[in-house]
């Protein structure tokens, strides 16, 4: 105790040292602290919002062979399927049915293809929470033929709200069809993908693609319990494959073990802005389900992060991080070089006080630890400085409201979040911990060395 109260009385005798050191400590700890609560917030944020647009976390498809051999995306009846998410026993929040085409949507003489998801408007709807509408309302979607589509696609089409819009499709058996659409509102083109952007009514995307109204394609499970950024948790694989047991004691499911491979559509689709996921998810279905014949549905699970890992999203972040710890490591050096030949000057300049103290008899161990003290001291000033500096940056970037610019599917609702996990935080305290002490440590040795005739005979 006596030791560490005279290592802060030095450190205080030097305020303007001390202060630029632990300064030092202090603006690496925050810099990386800042990077790493980004991107894991990032990460995070387009989780959740890739939840909302996509329906859930967790999602469940049908494929049914028909009697002539047609492989057909549908699901009849889910009363299973529901019994199998209660026998799980996980905490859902909410169920989306949803039902999709890939079209060709055409105004005058303009088209584009467009995929277009059917989905349930009345009462809440997971995208009234993140999709944001320049135009028009959610209440328009009551219209059985309304349809959301993103400003990009009303630019290029030149459409307006109320305009009709031909649509021209292929059913779920391969038939030729033509309908029509009414523009009920136009969104903010949430910045992945024009063909993510377009949604109108459930019953009648199922008229569109020949399916019964009650039949669907993909149910999709948002999970309860976990708030903002469920859909980033740890526990999402845990609750997907307690489904899945469940799911395979009631009907006939597909191995989840057979993951899209890098060249798949899927993973195509989601590199590639034009690259539609409708058919990409279904030529996924097909491929997955493979040449076996079988009778009736079978059904294939899988995850959120079995979509964004495709998008290479685990390594972009992983390459972020990656990032801010070089910028670490770099700041380190830095500030090991300068801890080392500051203590140098410092043992330079306290050599008498030093040869003092060991003629009054203090052991070298003591010494050396009094340095090393003094180097924890400054270590832990610039820890706190640097961690309580990066939270009241944190705190007032929250705050802010980026807009729904590009970068919409990072934010939560136009504002910034962090996410820093309590491992990697404590991580590199440690490392920085210890390349602290590490700097001082070889000086600390040489002034414990020091014989004390010699120190007492120096001059200051």
């Amino acid at each position: 105790m006596q030791t560490l109260r005279i290592a802060f009385r030095n450190l205080n005798r030097q305020k303007k040292r001390s202060f630029l050191l632990g300064g030092a400590i202090a603006f690496g700890l925050l810099i990386v602290t800042l990077v790493n609560g980004a991107a894991g917030g990032f990460q995070r944020n387009i989780a959740d919002n890739f939840s909302h647009l996509f329906g859930g976390q967790v999602f469940i498809q049908g494929l049914e062979r028909t009697a002539s051999g047609k492989r057909v995306s549908v699901i009849h009846d889910d009363a299973a399927l529901i019994a199998s998410i209660k026998d799980a026993k996980v905490p859902v929040e909410r169920l989306t049915r949803s039902s999709a085409f890939l079209g060709t949507l055409m105004l005058g003489d303009r088209k584009v293809t467009q995929q277009v998801v059917g989905l349930e408007w009345s009462g809440d709807n997971l995208l009234r929470d993140r999709l944001t509408l320049l135009e028009g309302s959610f209440a328009s979607m009551n219209n059985p033929k309304g349809i959301i589509i993103s400003r990009k696609i009303a630019d290029k089409l030149g459409a307006h709200l109320g305009d009709t819009l031909i649509v021209q499709l292929r059913t779920v058996t391969d038939k030729a069809n033509v309908g029509d659409f009414q523009v009920a509102a136009i969104s903010h083109d949430p910045g992945l993908s024009d063909s993510l952007s377009a949604y109108g009514s459930l019953p009648y995307v199922n008229t569109l693609v020949n399916i019964g109204p009650a039949e669907y394609q993909a149910l999709g499970i948002l999970l309860g319990g976990r708030g903002a950024g469920a859909a980033a948790g740890r526990g999402t694989d845990a609750d997907a494959a307690r489904i899945y047991k469940a799911l395979s004691t009631r009907v006939a499911v597909m191995d989840r073990a057979a993951k899209t491979s890098a060249t798949d559509p899927m993973a195509a689709m989601l590199k590639n802005h034009e690259q539609n996921p409708g058919a990409a998810m279904f030529s996924s279905l097909i491929k997955q389900a493979g040449d076996t014949p079988w009778q009736g549905v079978k059904y294939r699970l899988y995850t959120i992060d079995d979509l964004l890992s495709q998008a290479q999203l685990p390594q972009m972040v992983g390459a972020i991080n990656g990032i801010a710890f070089i910028v670490l490591l770099v700041l380190l050096v830095i500030i090991v070089v300068g801890i080392t030949n500051t203590f140098r000057m410092i043992i330079a300049e306290r050599t008498r006080e030093i040869g003092t103290i060991r003629a009054l008899g203090m052991k070298r161990r003591v010494v050396r630890n009094l340095f090393l003290a003094e180097a924890f001291f400054l270590f832990l000033g610039g820890a706190l400085a640097g961690l309580g500096g990066a939270g009241l940056i944190m705190g007032v970037l929250r705050l802010m409201n980026f807009g729904t610019g590009m970068f919409a599917l990072m934010l939560q609702q136009g504002r910034m979040s962090f996410v820093l996990p309590a491992g990697q935080t404590i991580v590199q305290l440690f490392l920085v911990a210890g390349l602290t002490l590490l700097a001082a440590l070889f000086p600390a040795r040489a002034a414990a060395r020091l014989s004390p005739a010699r120190a007492l005979a120096s001059i200051s």
